[in-house]
């Protein structure tokens, strides 16, 4: 296991985030949306097939290239490494700073794919708590989970299925077909995160409501996973979540997650977003736990 490695990694996100202060400093991640973008525009047919090989090949490449990785044979320097893989500082103040924005539709615009323009305040901060409360799953829970159990390589693979389904695992007319094995790949990678994440956010509320309603709610969502970790959140903040949304001009109507009040304000984001020093705290003893235990 690699208790120690995670821990490392998780307390330089904790510090640095995204290291997005650092002029020239082009993440892990961008270079495979790069390959993403340079695959598809180079190889792309409507077939399923053509999705697999740009899964396959660019999951090859990141194995190789993380596996060279594993003979550093210093646990400081693959920390360091695997803290690109975790995006929980960074989630957090994108979703922070929508609260104090002059232009909030254009913040929340770079963190959903739904219609932005039109929103009114209720519609903006449940986007917020939604995008949180799903991203807390691919953004920190995942990768700190297949990281533990995998190291580097399991961190960077989860993140490399992730980033293909945020970019072709649509159900639309290009990416039906060519995203179909990417987006089925991570409904498999984030089984198991989406519902720990659902349980982690019940127990750091205290929530009794949120621990025995999640999955109920949950599984109405069209995502194997999403609807956990919404419905959780919801449940905890006694609010409404999902409800009509406006995607690409047309009304989807999609089911309510959670019971309680529908028009959400400011301060049922705060108190969402107060869920990141608890989860810091959980995380780090957590680990320390693991780590003391392995001796």
């Amino acid at each position: 296991m690699y208790f120690f490695t995670a821990l490392i990694a998780y307390t330089i996100d904790l510090i640095f985030g995204e290291f997005e202060k650092f002029k020239n400093f082009k993440h892990p991640i961008i270079f495979m949306g790069d390959y993403i973008k340079w695959f598809e525009s180079k190889f792309y047919l409507d077939n399923i097939f053509r999705g697999f090989l740009l899964t396959l090949t660019l999951l090859c490449i990141v194995f190789t290239i993380t596996y060279a990785l594993t003979f550093i044979d210093n646990i400081f320097i693959q920390g360091f490494f695997c803290s690109f893989a975790i995006s929980s500082k960074m989630l957090f103040e994108s979703v922070k700073n929508i609260l104090t924005s002059k232009n909030p539709k254009y913040e929340i615009s770079m963190l959903v794919s739904r219609d932005t323009k039109e929103m009114n305040e209720s519609e903006i901060n449940k986007a917020c708590i939604e995008t949180y409360a799903e991203n807390l799953s691919d953004g920190v829970i995942a990768p700190l989970f297949y990281l533990t159990l995998f190291g580097i390589t399991g961190a960077y693979i989860y993140k490399a299925v992730n980033t293909l389904d945020s970019m072709v695992g649509y159900k639309n007319k290009r990416y039906e077909k060519f995203g179909k094995f990417s987006a089925r790949l991570d409904d498999i990678a984030n089984y198991i995160p989406s519902r720990l994440t659902a349980l982690i956010i019940a127990l750091l509320f205290l929530s009794k409501k949120a621990f025995l309603n999640f999955y109920k709610y949950g599984k109405k969502h069209e995502s194997l996973n999403a609807g956990f970790p919404i419905s959780s959140m919801a449940l905890v903040l006694n609010i409404k979540l999902g409800g009509p949304t406006s995607y690409f001009g047309k009304i989807k109507n999609k089911p309510y997650f959670g019971e309680g009040k529908e028009e959400i304000i400011k301060e049922d984001v705060t108190k969402a977003l107060s869920l990141k020093i608890r989860l810091d705290i959980f995380i780090i003893l957590i680990l320390f736990f693991f780590i003391i235990s392995s001796y």
